[in-house]
């Protein structure tokens, strides 16, 4: 064989690879709204930059007629490459090979670059399209899942992981996305559950379809599964892309700093005129962090799950911050189970990767109720309370309304190390709302009184007027200061740069056993 041929067969070989499952299917994949692997990864990183890692890799099955079915790759487009300039590492499962599904040798690319992606601190992203394990493989594809899964688990903390769900994911090919820090998913074309619903027909009997039982809509309103629920295919990409703008390319780095000019003197009057008089009327919380940060910047998480309580990303002067903030505009701004664990895990990555925090409270306390408690409340509240406690960054806290009860020490409250903690003139911070508390220190007095109901009024004044504000708070030092809210971005900026070289060390220990 010649040079030439030599060069030829290369050239083959790359064309046949670079065709996945055929045009026939690379056809029927665009028939359904979606894109193919290779199209991905190309719409995902810089342009050129991507190197291919085990192009030309295939299956070792012999049995059930594989051996005369061999595709250059085997179902997944492995590699590296640039998203702005910064490193990382993705992998594409190619459904138009055997539905994409796992098997040992696919398996074993994604493994590669995810430890690629530990030994040089970068981000994994996985594009996930795929049927499942390749069931002719049998054990070998299940071990070939569960070898992904360590991995995840080992990085986790360590470099970011998404998981962006472009098609089906099922069965055992779930877990993986579930232990990563964010899934993404595809309106109308992806879907993930543990058993679909021909399984589920056959054993409860329901009668469900694919996207009712875990459609990209199901997963971000009613389980919480997924982060952002996208039209398409390329805002989802878009979504990974500015996603990463926020966070840092592994847990020893910090994100990247913005360049930043101050031009108004920070003051915010738009904040002045947020709070109702009326301390049972809603406001939306967005408005109080769109008057704080730097325009536009939020990029809110979770955003149609849990909707009491809203976290997000943001620039504050040029720097990225974690926001978590109750919701006064849903059930009053409550904590129930789903805001707890919602807000528990987003605290907890930006604790990861050296994202400091800003807490926005207005809680009036805990939901009620015996479907809150049956479900373990305690249990599920108690994990924001560990996130927090737990969390070494740089924390700050603007109580701009009520900080009511065990909700008030659970919101990064001083007592459970935040730095900074300020007040609005127009907090609230008490054992529980004036009206109850009258109740409760007077019955009897109201009880015996001529005019039970004036008594009660009379009783909620004095309440209201001792404890339905920040001062007492603040004399314990407890709140450090109060503050016009106009001046709250200008304070957020000075306290961020003063906390930027904060030093917290956890106690010695192997890992805690946050309540799960």
């Amino acid at each position: 064989m010649t040079h030439q041929d030599k060069l030829q067969t290369l050239e083959r070989k790359n064309q046949e690879a670079l065709l996945g499952g055929g045009e026939k299917r690379i056809e029927s994949q665009h028939k359904k709204g979606k894109l193919t692997a290779r199209e991905r990864i190309t719409l995902l990183v810089d342009d050129g930059s991507f190197e291919e890692i085990g192009k030309f890799v295939t299956h070792r099955s012999t049995d059930f007629g594989l051996d005369k079915e061999q595709y250059p790759g085997d179902g997944v487009v492995t590699g590296y490459g640039t998203i702005e300039g910064r490193l990382v590492y993705v992998f594409a499962q190619d459904f138009t090979v055997f539905g994409g599904a796992l098997s040992e040798t696919h398996a074993e690319k994604i493994c590669k670059i995810m430890d690629l992606a530990m030994q040089n601190g970068a981000p994994v992203i996985g594009l996930n399209d795929s049927g499942g394990a390749r069931i002719q493989e049998g054990v070998l594809s299940l071990a070939g899942y569960a070898d992904i899964f360590y991995r995840n688990t080992l990085a986790s903390g360590v470099i970011p992981q998404i998981s962006a769900i472009m098609g089906p994911c099922a069965g055992g090919a779930v877990y993986s996305p579930a232990i990563t820090d964010f899934t993404l998913m595809v309106e109308n074309t992806s879907y993930m559950f543990v058993t679909g619903p021909n399984v589920v027909k056959t054993v409860t009997h329901e009668e469900v379809t694919f996207e009712e039982l875990g459609g990209a809509s199901t997963h971000s309103t009613k389980s919480g599964v997924t982060h952002f629920a996208c039209a398409n295919e390329l805002e989802c990409i878009q979504h990974i892309k500015k996603l990463l703008s926020y966070i840092p390319q592994n847990c020893e780095d910090d994100p990247l700093l913005l360049p930043y000019e101050s031009i108004d003197g920070e003051l915010r009057p738009v904040l002045g005129d947020l709070i109702p008089e009326n301390p049972n009327q809603p406001y939306d919380i967005r408005e109080v962090i769109d008057g704080i940060i730097d325009e536009g910047s939020f990029f809110e998480v979770h955003k149609n799950f849990a909707e009491n309580i809203v976290v997000g990303f943001a620039r504050l002067g040029g720097r990225s911050i974690g926001i978590v903030g109750n919701q006064p505009a849903v059930l009053a701004g409550v904590l129930d189970i789903h805001a707890s664990t919602k807000a528990a895990r987003f605290v907890r990555f930006c604790d990861c990767f050296n994202i400091p925090l800003l807490v926005l409270e207005d809680v009036p306390g805990f939901l009620p109720g015996t479907d809150q408690e049956w479900n373990a409340i305690i249990t599920n509240g108690a994990k924001l309370l560990y996130a927090f406690c737990e969390a070494t960054v740089p924390r700050i806290t603007v109580i701009t309304r009520k900080a009511y009860g065990g909700a008030y020490d659970v919101m990064n409250s001083k007592h459970i190390g935040a730095d900074m903690n300020y007040a609005w003139p127009t907090a609230e911070i008490a054992v529980m709302g004036a009206k109850g508390a009258a109740e409760i220190i007077f019955k009897r007095e109201i009880a015996e009184s001529e005019n039970p109901e004036g008594t009660l009024q009379e009783k909620v004044a004095e309440y209201t007027e001792k404890f339905a504000n920040p001062y007492l708070a603040a004399q314990r030092g407890y709140i450090d200061e109060v503050i016009k809210p106009e001046q709250t971005r200008f304070k957020l900026l000075r306290a961020f740069a003063m906390l930027e070289n904060k030093v917290a060390k956890l106690p010695k220990k192997k890992h805690g056993n946050i309540p799960l």
